[in-house]
């Protein structure tokens, strides 16, 4: 599985699916391991399931770039790929022989979109007979460690976020790197970015490749963050490594291995430029007490627009990511900023897909008018402007945010970075910096967005992050829930609303409050019973709970 194609949906895996659709539809004989709940149209629970994903093709306009560009490219989407095979390692296992034991092609694609036997939508419940519940700590830790046996672990390298806990062969716990757990997979990686520097025509990303290459074999990854940072004029860019520690579950600590291939929207980067400058500034008028906004963010950071053309590991596991804020290393944020990167064909497919027929759904008919793209594409880019503001470090003495938050910290973060957004977006509206935008169209935008998201569900960061808002908003009135089952939103008190969860997010973070987060989470981040029908109502209506791609270096025409 060296070069595999699970990630996407080939035009082959397509048709394949298509003939099942036929010849299971209103057939009673049921193959081997076939679920055996069907719908009165015929249709088996996990095959609706696996409907309820729209396929969308990746690719991008790649006539400007030059062969050596496009051999780069080749290279880019095999170290990928590597990435790939990782995360199946540190979700569930080897991919190809956890499939193999799966026999109904439903259930086989079903586990190819969520990276293992429980479904990333539906709370991790295992979709797959034979599957308990998904172990907390994923495959980053013993199955049957305990969480006391970790903290009497003495080992300064076991909370790092590129070490796996093992056991030794008398079954003490010990901290492994990265680059030696999978180390075979980590050689082939770096030797594709070494082999894509070389034909980069990019000095800078020439530079980043280089040091990226080294970085996966030392789980040094400071100097190539540092290098990722600078690079300004490429036009095709790659985001490569352990990332993002949403799988640990069980501490937080643990990041989990992804890449996005992606290649510049120049237009619409150009548009974006001049935001980044107000981070500072914004950093100050952050409506909290001066003491959480001590820190200043830098300022040499970038907003720009890319089309992604491909996904790989974590980000591809069930609801996709559309937009990137790295890197997430505090020491590099505090120094030179983070870059934000807006996924602009899958935004703009999430939106066409999901959030339009949402609102024609769920949103008063007098406020459908301001759904809007460019509303979605700023909350989202705010979104992730916001993830390097407010406190790093906690004010308390307590150590980095991060750690001390634990497993809460990726829904807290996630919760501040979407309400933060959103005041970032009213603050510089009435600044007069950001005309081009109603914010009327941003708000209500906003409320579709809960809703897109808030079905990620309790298992999600995003998913609790966005029932934390909406339980929120209905307690403060920012929105009213009207006898057709639409929903209509006061402006003003979601306005106010805002600012006091951004306050509170901020303080709770700054103080280091892990049991104030944990209750936050419990209190709010439920989906009570009203909410959870009007989520029926979109599923029944047969709206897509997310995407999945047909991507490769063949559906770009390499």
């Amino acid at each position: 599985m060296i070069i595999r194609k699970v990630l996407w949906i080939t035009f082959v895996s397509a048709l394949m699916i298509a003939l099942i659709t036929g010849c299971n539809q209103g057939n009673e004989k049921k193959t081997e391991g076939e679920r055996t709940e069907m719908n009165p149209k015929g249709k088996t629970e996990i095959q609706m399931k696996v409907e309820m994903y729209k396929t969308v093709r990746l690719t991008s306009d790649i006539s400007h770039l030059s062969d050596n560009q496009k051999k780069m490219l080749k290279l880019l989407f095999l170290a990928a790929q590597q990435m790939d095979k990782i995360f199946w390692m540190e979700n569930i296992g080897q991919r190809d022989e956890f499939l193999s034991t799966i026999k109904d092609l439903y259930e086989k694609r079903y586990a190819e979109i969520n990276y293992g036997p429980w479904d990333e939508m539906d709370d991790l419940k295992p979709f797959i007979k034979g599957f308990g519940t998904k172990p907390a700590g994923a495959n980053f830790y013993p199955h049957d460690m305990t969480k006391e046996e970790f903290e009497a672990f003495n080992d300064p390298n076991k909370t790092s976020l590129y070490t796996i806990i093992k056991r030794d062969d008398n079954g003490k716990l010990k901290s492994v790197w990265y680059h030696e757990a999978f180390k075979n997979e980590i050689t082939e990686a770096a030797d594709y970015l070494h082999q894509a520097a070389a034909l980069a025509e990019d000095k800078g990303f020439a530079n980043y490749l280089e040091l990226r290459s080294k970085a996966l074999l030392t789980d040094d990854y400071q100097p190539s963050d540092m290098a990722w940072l600078d690079m300004k004029n490429n036009s095709i860019d790659l985001v490569i490594g352990p990332i993002e520690n949403y799988t640990d579950q069980l501490f937080g600590y643990k990041a989990a291995h992804e890449s996005f291939i992606l290649v510049k929207d120049k237009v619409w980067s150009d548009k974006l430029q001049k935001y980044a400058k107000f981070l500072p500034q914004m950093q100050k008028e952050l409506p909290v007490d001066p003491k959480y906004k001590q820190e200043t963010p830098g300022s040499d950071a970038d907003l720009n627009a890319y089309d992604v053309v491909y996904y790989a590991g974590d980000c591809n596991m069930a609801g996709k990511t559309i937009a990137i804020n790295l890197p997430n290393d505090e020491e590099v944020q505090l120094k030179k900023g983070t870059r934000k990167l807006q996924l602009k064909n899958a935004m703009k497919a999430k939106f066409d897909n999901i959030v339009v027929p949402i609102a024609d759904l769920l949103i008063t008919p007098e406020q459908r008018k301001y759904i809007t793209f460019d509303a979605f594409f700023s909350n989202t880019m705010f979104h992730e402007v916001a993830h390097g503001m407010g406190i790093k470090k906690t004010i308390t003495g307590k150590g980095a945010v991060r750690k001390v938050l634990k497993e809460q910290y990726s829904a807290i973060e996630e919760g501040k970075a979407d309400i933060l957004g959103l005041y970032l977006v009213t603050k510089l509206n009435e600044m007069g910096e950001f005309k081009e935008t109603n914010l009327m169209d941003n708000y209500v935008t906003f409320m579709a967005g809960i809703f897109r998201s808030v079905r990620f569900g309790a298992s999600s960061a995003h998913g609790k992050a966005n029932m934390i808002r909406f339980n929120f908003f209905k307690e403060k009135g920012a929105f009213t829930r009207n006898e057709d089952g639409t929903y209509s939103i006061d402006i003003e008190k979601m306005k106010k609303a805002s600012t006091e969860l951004t306050q509170l997010i901020l303080k709770l973070q700054g103080d280091g409050d892990y049991k104030g987060a944990k209750n936050l989470v419990k209190e709010y981040g439920v989906i009570k019973l009203q909410l959870q029908k009007d989520l029926d109502r979109i599923s029944a209506q047969g709206i897509p709970v997310d995407i999945v791609f047909e991507q490769g270096s063949e559906v770009l025409g390499l």
